[in-house]
């Protein structure tokens, strides 16, 4: 399927992105727009909080969606989701389950639920694959935020179930890319590494770093997440989860040497091993993506990394963490 047929499935349909102001979701309303959609509204979290449901019934109206692309929650690293386990529960779970209803009541035709690596088991096989998405707990320390995100995929298979409404779930990996979150306290690990290390840099200073830099990750860059999310929603229509990824893993100790190298910093990196590592490994199955509706990632890795150092790099010094929305 070409742009062009994107363009078809998009011209005569509304589409509406929580969290349409956030990282992930910037790009998202970029690629709807490359594609050829023409309405695409994005709700901001000051005027409609989608943990409410009088703010979901006033968003529908105002956007009447016939595609809804559900992004918005309250996401943050380690540190984060360890000092707000049930904020991070309660507001994705109201979030996700008060929308889905209020969207099959109001007609809406496809919902794209957007799912979170974390709702995996914490030692679950690598790769990991769909089918061992319920095999065990998640890690302990975002298990609460995983598993709130995860009762979307429960509820959209029900509802697929018993009214035929056609919600799909993706599983995206760990995301990276320029218009991160560069705060210290609630960004990721890339980006917050970045900035670290750029600081250290310019000091002079050597870097801290969470863990024994053991665990593995894999990651994404956020443009091919949003391709992927838009071509699901276009060709997409099964009840099963898929995951969103690029197919590879790197350890955080060689992540922090990519990342070291790419802003030209040598000065020293202490591990901080009363820190959590978090999940042991993170690395997908990706094959479901490709064979359902086409997504293979594109962005060679050391290419996106340096994309972001230089975004950064150009933007940190009107930047300020606190500004970042954490509804994203």
């Amino acid at each position: 399927m070409s742009d062009v047929a994107g363009s078809a499935f998009w011209a005569d349909k509304r589409a509406c992105v929580t969290g349409g102001a956030g990282f992930l979701g910037g790009f998202v309303v970029e690629e709807l727009e490359r594609r050829g959609a023409t309405h695409v509204f994005v709700p901001r979290h000051a005027d409609y909080d989608l943990t409410k449901r009088d703010d979901i019934l006033r968003m529908l109206d105002d956007a009447r969606p016939d595609v809804v692309i559900h992004l918005a929650g309250v996401v943050g690293g380690i540190g984060a989701n360890m000092a707000n386990p049930g904020r991070y529960f309660y507001d994705n779970a109201m979030m996700g389950v008060q929308l889905i209803e209020e969207c099959r009541l109001a007609g809406v035709s496809k919902f794209v639920a957007l799912g979170t690596i974390c709702a995996y088991p914490k030692f679950a096989p690598v790769p990991f694959r769909e089918d061992d998405l319920w095999s065990g707990y998640p890690e302990e320390t975002n298990a609460p935020y995983g598993l709130a995100k995860k009762m979307m995929l429960v509820q959209c298979q029900a509802y697929r179930q018993q009214y035929g409404f056609d919600g799909i779930f993706l599983l995206p990996v760990n995301l990276y890319g320029p218009r991160d979150n560069f705060d210290l306290e609630s960004g990721h690990v890339i980006p917050a590494m970045i900035r670290k290390m750029i600081t250290a840099r310019d000091a002079s200073e050597r870097v801290t770093l969470w863990g024994d830099g053991s665990a593995t990750r894999e990651f994404l860059y956020v443009e091919d997440c949003a391709r992927a999310i838009v071509l699901a929603a276009e060709r997409y229509d099964g009840s099963e989860p898929v995951n969103l990824g690029a197919g590879w893993e790197i350890s955080i100790k060689d992540l922090a040497g990519t990342i070291a190298k790419c802003v030209g910093y040598d000065g020293e990196i202490v591990w901080d091993t009363t820190k959590p590592n978090g999940q042991p490994r993170r690395k997908l199955d990706v094959s479901h993506a490709k064979e359902y509706f086409g997504f293979e990632a594109q962005v060679p890795f050391d290419e996106g990394i340096r994309r972001t150092a230089e975004w950064w790099e150009a933007s940190r010094a009107g930047y300020d963490g606190r500004n970042v929305a954490h509804h994203v």
